[in-house]
C-alpha cells in the first residue's frame, strides 16, 4: 500500500498511511497540495471518493458535493 509523506516549509514531516482519518486543516491542505483521494464514511458506511475541491473548518466539497466535517469521516487514499 502506498503512503503519502509530506515536507513543509518548516521541516516538518507528516506521513499519511492509505486507510488513516484526516481531521485537522492541515491534513486537507495537504492532500489538495498532494492530489490525493480521500474517501467519505458516515457512520461506518462508504459513501464516496475523490478529490477535494474546497475545504474550510465546517465542509469538505469533494465530487461537488459538500460534505459536513462533524457528520462525516475522511480517509486518506495514497495510491488508491
Amino acid at each position: 500500500m502506498a503512503n503519502l509523506l509530506i515536507r513543509d516549509t518548516e521541516a516538518e514531516e507528516r506521513v499519511y498511511f492509505n486507510g488513516q482519518v484526516i481531521v485537522n486543516d492541515c491534513h486537507f491542505d495537504d492532500h489538495v497540495e498532494a492530489d490525493v483521494p480521500v474517501q467519505i464514511y458516515l457512520s461506518n458506511v462508504h459513501q464516496d471518493i475523490g478529490f477535494i475541491e474546497q475545504y474550510c473548518s465546517q465542509y469538505v466539497k469533494i465530487n461537488h458535493t459538500f460534505y459536513d466535517r462533524s457528520r462525516f469521516t475522511f480517509v486518506s487514499r495514497p495510491g488508491y
